[in-house]
């Protein structure tokens, strides 16, 4: 009821200033008790990797980079929250200005580059959340780490998240850190997942906590490539997909002034094309394993459709920005039980 004032408001201002405001302001009124006049918490649960989630509408990482305001957030009614990425040690990113609005579009690009405080610093702020809900930890490397070492990374990542996570995100997707996506290809996938599987062996073992593993891919890939995706996921015993990231391609907005921008695009331009990965990720593994939808969700009929293509879960990011905490509700309500067995 609120969101649509505070949203033209805080649109007057820079994305990133904006986007810390908000999540600070978010800070206070859940200390102060008010974060849940905001959303709706719905009912839905559903049971995915093990998992029990109170509704299948997830924040999807990104939002919550850090891991700070992870309280505040499930506040809102959301079945589940995905912090990071994170990366084992403190990198700021890619130079501002690095995130853009495209409201014409309900777009948002961003080349954010994976800013981040570090793995100590983010699993502290994981230990001193309050929530008890499903939580999804999402790891990366850091920029200069050569390519050829990244899985040194991911190693590093996994091991200080794992006690603290409901779910762990491999993200190779993002395009902003120069060379990522090259582990999307079959032989680099192969020996990073192998690699994460043996040590998520390793850690259910000193932990006696089995953690599910998802994989975060890219809406930028060939028909071939997805297949070689679920192929091998499916061999490494992954525990779930994530699809997709964000998008390279600018068709859906050419001739906007910032369409030459780089970074990923979000919003309703990206439905389209990760509902496509989405789908034909779905076909190839045939129900062997469960999706995560994510991508140009503005609406509970988009809610749905990813649904409809084969997910299991849905997360939000851009959409919750352009239309605020009523979505999440919106969006669980038009998936109803839609999904609720795979």
């Amino acid at each position: 009821m609120f969101y649509p004032l505070a949203r033209s408001l805080l649109f007057k201002l820079d994305p990133e200033r904006a986007h810390h405001l908000a999540l600070s302001g978010l800070d206070r009124l859940h200390r102060s008790g008010l974060s849940r006049l905001a959303g709706c918490a719905v009912s839905a649960p559903r049971e995915v990797m093990g998992l029990r989630f109170d509704n299948p509408v997830g924040l999807a990482a990104g939002l919550d980079k850090n891991g700070e305001h992870i309280d505040a957030l499930a506040a809102l009614g959301f079945g589940f929250i995905e912090v990071g990425t994170v990366t084992p040690r403190p990198q700021p990113g890619n130079p501002k200005p690095r995130m853009f609005r495209l409201p014409e579009h309900e777009a948002i690009i961003n080349r954010l580059g994976f800013n981040n405080g570090g793995l100590a610093a983010f699993v502290a702020n994981v230990q001193r959340a309050q929530f008890r809900g499903v939580l999804g930890l999402n790891i990366g490397k850091n920029a200069d780490t050569p390519i050829d070492k990244a899985v040194d990374d991911y190693v590093t990542c996994l091991t200080g998240v794992y006690p603290h996570a409901s779910y762990v995100t491999v993200n190779v997707s993002s395009p902003n850190t120069q060379g990522l996506r090259d582990l999307q290809a079959a032989k680099q996938l192969d020996q990073l997942l192998g690699t994460l599987k043996a040590e998520q062996a390793r850690l259910a073992k000193k932990h006696a906590k089995q953690v599910p593993l998802a994989l975060k891919i890219a809406p930028d890939l060939d028909l071939k490539s997805i297949r070689e995706i679920a192929k091998l996921a499916l061999e490494h015993r992954f525990d779930a997909l994530i699809a997709t990231n964000t998008t390279v391609s600018r068709d859906a907005v050419m001739g906007h002034p910032l369409a030459k921008e780089a970074g990923g695009l979000s919003g309703r331009p990206l439905f389209s094309p990760s509902t496509e990965v989405l789908r034909e990720l779905a076909r190839a593994l045939k129900g062997n394993l469960p999706l995560i939808g994510v991508g140009g969700i503005l609406s509970g009929a988009d809610a749905k459709a990813k649904i409809d293509a084969g997910a299991a879960l849905v997360q939000l990011y851009s959409g919750f920005i352009y239309r605020g905490p009523d979505l999440i509700a919106e969006a669980v309500r038009a998936i109803g039980s839609a999904g609720a067995t795979r």
